[in-house]
């Protein structure tokens, strides 16, 4: 991980190779969920291009996408930070129930408690505006007048996709307790530690794949992998399932730990793979006129794993033919087999 976060750091495809393991590793996060979503789809949809009506799991393979995305242009401790966490979690707009407030309040020294008696008198106002509301809509009811059906409030969650009693603030917290314990172990042991408890306490029940982004992260905060965003969803993908659910902790730490380090031989392969790409592109490049956009081709092919004629039209401001052209000479691989609706990728 060391090793490839070095060749990174003065690497001429840094920035393609970054964006394209945002795609690979969302796919990936996917595949661990038992979910199919091809690179294809998931390039076309993020350029808003897509072929046939997206399916859900390409809307959640996307949404990992969009959250590499944010974790990578934020600072290193933006992720593990209160404001990141809350942010990646979705409770940075949620408001604290009334038992949790009276909670902190009764917990709260003297001089604390008395500066918050107007947040506590606002407090109490909401909940009983909220309960004339109910009131209020309740005598229409009974007086039989049309009452539109009622909208439910942003923060509330619906019983047919959520288990109510399946307590996420709790295990949040647990996993941060975690977190917070192992922070004298080496790095790659302690993101290995970090792994394992996310996926023993299954802290969220919909965004399993955000646990590995959180990892991800503190590799990045520790300078292990601070040119990149390490795709561990990735390397978990090649150990097998047995492994990584064993019954044993120290076979599943062991898988983690493997996990990590074929996310790093991936990462080596492919960065070696874009640079020797690079050069040989760049070839044909010679004595071309400087207005020529094949090297504005060049950097487009290089930043995504798959580009259509569509995505090369609308990034280079070419024509259809133009873009045909342009992908003909620099001797793109077909990769989709397809007469129409074709996708070119590099070698």
């Amino acid at each position: 991980m060391a090793r490839l976060d070095e060749r990174l750091a003065r690497s001429p495809v840094r920035d393609g190779f970054v964006e394209r393991q945002h795609f690979a590793d969302a796919a990936a996060a996917l595949w661990l969920d038992g979910e199919l979503v091809h690179l294809e789809d998931l390039v076309l949809h993020d350029a808003h291009m897509d072929i046939r009506t997206p399916t859900h799991e390409l809307t959640r393979a996307h949404a990992v996408l969009r959250t590499r995305r944010r974790i990578f242009v934020q600072k290193p401790d933006w992720a593990l930070s209160r404001d990141g966490f809350l942010a990646l979690t979705g409770r940075d707009g949620a408001r604290p129930a009334a038992g949790q407030k009276s909670r902190e309040v009764e917990g709260a020294s003297p001089i604390e408690a008395g500066g918050r008696d107007d947040a506590d008198e606002d407090l109490l106002a909401e909940e009983f505006a909220e309960i004339d509301i109910v009131l209020a809509r309740s005598s229409k009811i009974l007086s039989g007048a049309d009452v539109p059906a009622r909208t439910p409030r942003s923060d509330e969650r619906p019983d047919l996709i959520y288990d109510l009693d399946w307590n996420e603030e709790e295990r949040l917290a647990e996993w941060r307790d975690v977190m917070a314990r192992t922070g004298d172990l080496p790095v790659i042991l302690r993101a290995a530690v970090l792994l394992e408890a996310w996926s023993d306490i299954e802290v969220l029940q919909h965004a399993t794949w955000l646990g590995p982004l959180f990892v991800a992260a503190l590799l990045r905060q520790e300078g292990l992998a601070a040119n990149h965003l390490a795709s561990l969803q990735l390397g978990a993908k090649t150990i097998p399932r047995e492994r990584r659910r064993a019954r044993n902790r120290w076979d599943r730490l062991l898988a983690f730990v493997d996990a990590i380090h074929e996310a790093a031989l991936a990462g080596l392969k492919e960065h070696d793979r874009l640079v020797m790409a690079k050069s040989q592109m760049e070839r044909r490049l010679r004595e071309r006129r400087v207005s020529s956009k094949l090297s504005d081709l060049i950097e487009l092919v290089l930043s995504r794993p798959l580009v259509s004629t569509g995505m090369v039209q609308k990034g280079l401001k070419v024509t259809k033919q133009g873009a045909l052209n342009l992908i003909g000479e620099l001797g793109l691989r077909e990769m989709t087999g397809r007469g129409r609706f074709r996708a070119w990728g590099v070698l």
